[in-house]
C-alpha cells in the first residue's frame, strides 16, 4: 500500500503580538469564513412554514430579544433516546447528541409597549416538540442549544437568563424558512475510521470524536471535538488524498483516520472554533462519490 501524500497544516497561534499574530488571525478568519460559506451551501432546499410553539424573552447589548420556538414535520427529529440515556450522553460527551434545528433570520418587531425589539424563529421537529412540551429538561436543553446556535450564526451575545412569555406563543409573525430537502449523508463515524498506531498505550493520547458528512457531491466536511483545548496552539493537521491526521499539544489527542474518498489536500481549509472547541475542516474532493 502506497504511502499517502500528507499536507502539513500547522494551526499554531502566535505567542506574541505583532505582524505574525495579526497575519495568523487574518488567515484563521479567512478559513473560518470560507468554511462557514461551505457549510451554509444548500444544493437542494425547500421552503417550510413553521408552526408556532412558545416564545421566550431575553436580551443582548442591542436590546430586547425574543426567540420563537416553532416546529415543523419537515425538520428531522433527533435520535430517539430516553431522558436518562440523553443525560448520560451529555455528561460523557456534550457534542454527542444533536437536535436538528432551523435558525431563521432576525426580524424587527414592536413589543407590547411599542418599543423596538428583535425576534428569531427557531424550528424543531413537530413530534419532538410535542415530547418537549411534557419535559422541562428537554425544553431547557432546546432553548440553550437554540440560544447558542443563534449566537454562533449571527455573532451575538445573548443573556443566558430568559423568561417564558405567557399567553403569547410567538412575537411578530413566523416567516417561511429554507431547509435542506434531504438530510446530508453521513459517511462513517470515528469508530469505523480510526486506526490506532501500533503499540499505543491505553494511557496515551485521547481519541477525539470525529464527525464527517458530505455537504455537496464534491465537498467533505469534518468536525473534530477537542474539549480540552482553548485554541489552536500546538495543534497539527495533516491531510492526504484519503487520510486525516490530527495531533494535539502535549500528546493530549491523536487521530489517524482513513477516509474512503480522494481529497484535494491543497485546497482544504481548516479553522479552530474556540467556543465549540472544535477543529472544523473543509475538504474538496478530487472525484465526487457516485
Amino acid at each position: 500500500m502506497a504511502n499517502p501524500k500528507l499536507l502539513g497544516l500547522e494551526l499554531s497561534e502566535a505567542e506574541t503580538m505583532g505582524a505574525d499574530s495579526v497575519r495568523f488571525e487574518e488567515l484563521l478568519l479567512q478559513a473560518s469564513k470560507e468554511l462557514q460559506q461551505a457549510q451554509t451551501t444548500r444544493p437542494e432546499s425547500t421552503q417550510i412554514q413553521p408552526q408556532p410553539g412558545f416564545c421566550i424573552k431575553t436580551n443582548s447589548s442591542e436590546g430586547k430579544v425574543f426567540i420563537n420556538i416553532c416546529h415543523s414535520l419537515s425538520i428531522p427529529p433527533p435520535a430517539d433516546v430516553t431522558e436518562e440515556e440523553l443525560l448520560q450522553m451529555l455528561e460523557e460527551d456534550q457534542a454527542g447528541f444533536r437536535i436538528p434545528m432551523s435558525l431563521g433570520e432576525p426580524h424587527a418587531e414592536l413589543d407590547a409597549r411599542g418599543q423596538g425589539c428583535t425576534a428569531y424563529d427557531v424550528a424543531v421537529n413537530s413530534n419532538f416538540y410535542r415530547r418537549m412540551q411534557n419535559s422541562d429538561f428537554l425544553r431547557e436543553l432546546v432553548i440553550t442549544i437554540a440560544r447558542e446556535g443563534l449566537e454562533d450564526k449571527y455573532n451575538l451575545q445573548l443573556n443566558p437568563e430568559w423568561r417564558m412569555m405567557k399567553n403569547r406563543p410567538f412575537m411578530g409573525s413566523i416567516s417561511q424558512q429554507n431547509i435542506r430537502s434531504q438530510q446530508r449523508p453521513r459517511i462513517q463515524e470515528l469508530g469505523d475510521l480510526y486506526t490506532p498506531a501500533p503499540g499505543r498505550a491505553e494511557s496515551g493520547p485521547e481519541k477525539p470524536h470525529l464527525n464527517l458528512w458530505l455537504e455537496a457531491p464534491d465537498l467533505l466536511l469534518a468536525e473534530i471535538d477537542l474539549p480540552k483545548l482553548d485554541g489552536a496552539l500546538g495543534l497539527s493537521l495533516e491531510i492526504g488524498e484519503n487520510r486525516l491526521l490530527v495531533g494535539g499539544p502535549q500528546q493530549l489527542y491523536h487521530l489517524d483516520a482513513y477516509i474512503p474518498l480522494q481529497i484535494s489536500s491543497d485546497e482544504s481549509k481548516a479553522a479552530f472554533h474556540r467556543k465549540r472547541k472544535q477543529l472544523m475542516v473543509a475538504m474538496p474532493l478530487l472525484l465526487a462519490p457516485s
